[in-house]
């Protein structure tokens, strides 16, 4: 077999090891692209800070420079890389032997991408994520592991997380009900904070009991915070080797130094620009199975840097690779692995040939083995921020972010008065376990109260160059990412569009700026449950169902605002029954 990413495959160009696969028109149109970005010293202007790269505005100039400090982060982090593994020694040390980070976007992805994609070290704790507020997921986090052993990771830049707050509240109730029989013991024992100084730290409750306090910099934005300690805290109790995380970290940052096109991220994030600028703005990520989990923390850093004042790439991620007949003219795929895996590289070569064959880009990136992560998240990092150069947006804001924040307090407000965060409102069909809702263009015309009807006269509505996005309001399991995934492989072969997927309200802090405010070419179809097994939030006058349940009906409202085709479909109290009626319901919907 020849190894897809050696030097013996034919290809386009190559440029600082990213290898570019593409038709000719677009070879020439990219050829240009990173022939700018050298020519005006993109790489360069990106370390000097130089703001006039995305702006000429002083207000956005200011703020930007005060988002820059993850360019530091690898040699910054390099020098406490001792700090962190005698932390993690003295937590080992306690008796914990369990970790659960609670966190969303930013500060869930990146510990998720490490406790995935590495085996748990002898002397490493196990690690969890909590990223969701369905009763049922926090319910399942807190019971997977003995509380007496477990320590958990309040993650927050800002302090005032709405979901974060929540998980604390409920993990401190749980720890004082524990530590209450066991003398000279206390709750703060099995917290630590990850966040900033001043009004953030101040702003986590009980904050001046916790065991540790990890105080990140300032100007390091959520996504871009991999190789804070965000990540790297959680790194360390995995018993990951830090200097070489780190280590791998440094030797990119030092070759994205480059002022030519051997740079590997400047390649990379002009490619990406000009060919969404090309109309290429679906960018579908093949990544190796083991290392699959790298998907959704990439989707978050692109999607939310470049999805804004109507434009942007939307990334594709968890997608298996179809046939060229499922796609559109609007993708372009990125394989990213290791040399070594030949297994997955044959098991990819011949798709991606036949795509290639078909008129379709397709960017290569080989990866080395060891503690390569540390490389990639820099990489991206570097390249997302050069993409912005190249779209002409600021890759460190997040405009529309605070649209479904703002929605979900209202609904609360409302729910607060009346109980009720879903009241009376037109219903457009149902049947078994399946009531479907819809926006206002669904309700006030040619209603046909048929759930195959119903939805073949929302799929209608994509765009011919537009995407479909799948929001489950549902707890996460093993089944319902199967059932999740076949929906979402059904829709894309029967349509040709670009379907992603992702689970709320975690995708709110990851694609959530993007389909607000990028192309206006979203679809979407939302998915909500009952929650027949509720849980309280302490301190607070809603549940977690009722949270959940707010925070899908705010971004509904938020969609709708913008004009953007959307249905709700609701699951009822036995989703896993429901979700199998519903794909029953699409296979007649597509024919």
């Amino acid at each position: 077999m020849t190894d897809a990413l050696s030097p013996a495959r034919s290809r386009e160009t190559e440029s600082g090891g990213v290898v570019l696969r593409l038709p000719g028109p677009l070879r020439e149109q990219l050829d240009q692209a990173i022939g700018r970005a050298v020519e005006e010293r993109w790489a360069a202007r990106l370390w000097d800070r130089d703001t006039t790269l995305w702006t000429s505005d002083p207000q956005v100039a200011r703020r930007i420079e005060g988002r820059l400090g993850w360019l530091d982060a690898p040699s910054t982090f390099a020098e406490r890389a001792t700090e962190l593994e005698a932390f993690a020694e003295a937590v080992r040390a306690a008796g914990f032997t369990r970790a659960l980070v609670c966190g969303m976007g930013g500060s869930s992805l990146a510990p998720e991408v490490l406790a995935r994609s590495f085996p748990r070290s002898e002397h490493g704790l196990g690690l969890d994520i909590l990223d969701s507020t369905d009763p049922e997921a926090v319910r399942a986090a807190t019971e997977r592991s003995d509380p007496a052993t477990t320590l958990y990771l309040i993650a927050t830049k800002s302090g005032t997380t709405t979901e974060t707050l929540a998980f604390l509240a409920h993990l401190w109730e749980l720890q004082d009900e524990l530590h209450g029989s066991i003398p000279d013991s206390v709750p703060g024992d099995h917290f630590i904070a990850i966040t900033d100084a001043g009004r953030p730290l101040e702003a986590i409750p009980h904050s001046d009991a916790f065991r540790s306090v990890f105080l990140n910099p300032a100007d390091v934005g959520g996504r871009y915070s991999a190789l804070t300690y965000v990540g790297l805290v959680p790194a360390a109790l995995l018993g990951l080797d830090m200097a070489g995380l780190l280590g791998d970290a440094q030797q990119m940052a030092q070759r994205c130094r480059a002022l030519d096109a051997s740079n590997p991220a400047l390649a990379l994030g002009a490619s990406l620009a000009a060919l969404a600028r090309s109309g290429r703005d679906k960018l579908t990520l093949v990544i190796e199975p083991e290392l699959a989990a790298l998907g959704s923390w990439l989707e978050q850093l692109i999607a939310e840097s470049t999805g804004k004042h109507g434009t942007g790439i939307v990334p594709v991620a968890d997608e298996s690779l179809g046939p060229p007949s499922a796609y559109g003219q609007d993708r372009v795929f990125v394989r990213l692995g290791r040399r070594s895996v030949s297994d997955w590289l044959a098991t990819t070569d011949d798709a991606l040939d036949a795509l290639v064959d078909a008129g379709h880009p397709v960017i290569e990136l080989a990866l080395e083995g060891g503690e390569w992560l540390g490389g990639e998240f820099f990489r991206w990092e570097f390249a997302t921020a050069l993409a912005g150069a190249g779209l002409g947006i600021d890759p460190f804001d997040e405009p529309n972010v605070t649209e479904s924040k703002d929605n979900t307090r209202r609904v609360l407000d409302r729910y607060h008065e009346a109980g009720d965060v879903f009241p009376e409102e037109p219903v457009l069909a149902e049947s078994g376990h399946l009531r479907f809702v819809g926006d206002a263009a669904l309700r006030l015309t040619d209603r046909q109260d048929d759930l195959v009807a119903e939805l073949r006269r929302h799929l209608a509505r994509i765009p011919t160059s537009g995407y479909l996005s799948l929001h489950a309001y549902l707890a996460p399991t093993p089944a319902r990412d199967e059932a999740l995934a076949h929906i979402q492989h059904s829709l894309r072969d029967a349509t040709g569009r670009a379907v992603t997927r992702g689970y709320g309200p975690r995708f709110l802090h990851s694609t959530g700026q993007l389909h607000k405010g990028g192309t206006p070419s979203g679809a979407f179809i939302q998915l909500v449950a009952g929650h027949p097994a509720d849980l309280p939030i302490p301190g607070r006058d809603e549940t977690f169902g009722a949270l959940i349940d707010a925070q899908a009906r705010g971004d509904l409202a938020s969609l709708e605002a913008h004009d953007l085709p959307a249905l709700c479909i609701s699951l009822g109290d036995e989703p896993d029954v429901a979700l199998a009626e519903f794909q029953t319901v699409l296979e007649q919907a597509l024919g």
